[in-house]
């Protein structure tokens, strides 16, 4: 369940003003952010509007919402690198907050996100319209990307065991680390590539195939939350009520997701 400690703004533009007036804080911060990729072409478009509003300055960092990748979201944290705000997966966010690395109430749900697939541009595009088409493109794949975070664990360690097919195409399969899964097809190093669809569509080469069937399909929530410590948590909620505010939306909606702005 989406726990919100900060009040909802009902437009971005208007939250931050009303924010700043509140709390008198006339002097502009710097908010250090750790972004996974779900969420970053909306974040890139919102974060010019939100330094505009607000007289803050962003500072971003991005990688994977878990895993072990040296520039993954948690290993960051582990090795303490400067952070006020993490954009990242619900599920990797909770368990930050049980390992006391993000503040407790701090979560805020910003946007909900399919799985889909993508091949390199001007390749012919399989079927994956019911799960008996999928399992029969999966196994007639000469090759297949998956991320190393939210989705790529969904579909490695869930959905293909699922399907009976992972002892097949586990040997065909690629763990995508710190790397797009679309710029691995791109580049025609894989033949499919499984990742969130806002993560899919920024990518230059490529044609998106569409969403994983619905009985099958895992939607992750990206949220929002405080690191424990934040040198500039005042000004880090500021700009998680500015991301979760209607005036987002359409932002969120273009990059592929279904905003949760209320």
């Amino acid at each position: 369940m989406m726990t919100n400690i900060f009040k909802r703004a009902r437009g971005g533009l208007v939250a931050v003003a009303a924010l700043l007036a509140v709390s008198g804080a006339s002097l502009a911060a710097e908010v250090d952010v750790m972004a996974s990729g779900g969420l970053t072409a909306a974040y890139k478009e919102l974060v010019p509007g939100f330094e505009k509003a607000s007289g803050h300055s962003v500072k971003s960092a991005y990688g994977a919402s878990q895993g072990g990748a040296t520039d993954s979201i948690p290993s960051r944290l582990d090795r303490g690198e400067p952070g006020d705000v993490v954009i990242m997966a619900s599920d990797a966010m909770d368990k930050l907050i049980a390992a006391g690395k993000v503040v407790p109430g701090s979560r805020v749900d910003l946007a909900r996100s399919p799985i889909g697939l993508s091949v390199a541009k001007g390749t012919p595009k399989p079927d994956i319209s019911t799960t008996e088409a999928l399992k029969k493109t999966l196994l007639d794949a000469k090759s297949i990307a998956y991320s190393a975070s939210a989705s790529g664990t969904y579909l490695s360690e869930t959905l293909f065991p699922r399907l009976g097919v992972w002892e097949a195409i586990e040997p065909k399969a690629k763990r995508v680390v710190s790397e797009r899964v679309g710029t691995v097809v791109a580049r025609g190093d894989a033949e499919l590539g499984f990742q969130q669809v806002s993560e899919l569509l920024p990518i230059e080469g490529l044609d998106f195939v569409g969403t994983l069937p619905d009985d099958v399909q895992k939607v992750t929530i990206f949220s929002a939350g405080l690191v424990q410590g934040a040198k500039d948590a005042e000004a880090g909620k500021e700009l998680i009520t500015y991301l979760a505010s209607r005036e987002a939306a359409p932002a969120i909606a273009k990059s592929g997701m279904e905003p949760i702005a209320e």
